[in-house]
């Protein structure tokens, strides 16, 4: 039963984040950086200590009381992390819903399964799996062929993306993702794809503070809910910082008191969009209490947030106009990458 509770919150946590670009559409006049920002103070300020608020009382007692290295190191991913996120609506700026999701995901999924046990080869910690784990166990070897066959999904879906840039007539390709631009979409994704995976690391840099409000008498099924509130203080400053940049540089300053623009919608519409972001975090902490396996949990969470995104772009017609062949491209290379995710996900529970 647990397990089975742990999935649905995972699925609750993918469809959010699958759909929380969605309410951007709606917003109108406004710049890319405009609505990026005002999402963001939602989903890393506003929403993360309101959440702990009422889940976990006293969560400002206990980040005061945490280490300074805990502290360090889960701003610092959350710092790392706001690179992934902030390319993240880059990604699917310029490759869709569909695209965009199942390269930055397959990544995340792919690097958040690889570079800790790299790292942890030369600084061990009791309990953590190494690079060495990795090559030498039955469970290990499945992990790595889960992660090489990741690698080939996200080839596919290039691929896919190739023969839809070639296929679709412009203005269908523009009717679906205004600014498709495969070469540019993919070089973001793949970044925000290796970086994004940061913010699992963070999670694990910050379990001392999620284990004291267990401590503490707080419930399991919400101790995330603290570390979320450091680690989005590092989301913030990169996603703010270039942000503010951008305003800048496009001069788009004026558009935040622009009446010429519906303000009121698109304030709604970026706050919306902010606060359904957090909330797949918010469930997969209360997913992962119930799994208790970190790593599956995050390959999972990636799962469900493949198939939302997919199910978005098929809505949001990414892939009409294109041919039978194309479409079944599409379609082999999402089910490769989460056939890689599932056997990440395996190789893990056997450990």
């Amino acid at each position: 039963m647990q397990a089975i509770l742990g999935i649905i919150f995972h699925f609750i946590g993918g469809f959010a984040s699958g759909s929380f670009y969605m309410p951007f559409k709606k917003v109108r006049g406004w710049s890319w950086e405009n609505f990026w920002i005002v999402g963001g103070v939602f989903s890393w300020l506003i929403v993360p200590p309101l959440a702990a608020w009422l889940t976990v009382p006293g969560f400002s007692a206990i980040i005061h009381g945490a280490s300074s290295n805990t502290i360090y190191y889960t701003i610092l991913f959350g710092v790392l992390w706001g690179f992934g996120g902030l390319t993240y609506g880059l990604g699917v700026r310029y490759l869709g819903m569909s695209l965009g999701n199942s390269v930055v995901l397959g990544f995340c999924s792919a690097f958040g399964a690889l570079v800790p046990s790299i790292y942890y080869n030369f600084h061990h910690v009791e309990g953590k799996t190494t690079l060495h784990d990795l090559v030498s166990t039955g469970w290990g070897r499945i992990v790595l062929a889960g992660v090489i066959i990741c690698l080939l999904g996200i080839y596919i879906c290039g691929r896919a993306g190739m023969m839809k840039e070639k296929e679709m007539p412009e203005e269908e390709k523009k009717k679906s993702v205004a600014e498709f631009d495969l070469a540019k979409g993919l070089m973001v994704a793949i970044f925000s794809g290796i970086m994004s995976a940061c913010f699992n690391f963070g999670i694990e840099a910050g379990k001392p503070m999620a284990e004291a409000a267990v401590a503490a008498g707080m419930d399991p099924l919400f101790q995330n809910n603290v570390t979320y509130v450091v680690l989005l203080w590092g989301g913030l400053a990169t996603n703010f910082i270039w942000c503010m940049i951008l305003n800048f540089r496009n001069h788009s300053f004026p558009k935040y008191t622009d009446k010429k623009t519906p303000l009121a919608k698109n304030y709604f519409f970026s706050g919306l969009a902010g606060t359904v972001w957090f909330l797949q975090f918010f469930f997969y902490g209360m997913g992962e209490s119930k799994l208790g396996n970190g790593a599956s949990s995050w390959i999972l969470h990636m799962a469900f947030i493949i198939l939302v995104a997919n199910m978005w772009g098929i809505v949001l017609k990414e892939w009409k106009g294109v041919s039978k062949k194309t479409k079944a491209t599409i379609t082999a290379g999402i089910l490769t990458i989460i056939l890689s995710v599932m056997l990440v996900g395996f190789g893990n529970s056997m450990k």
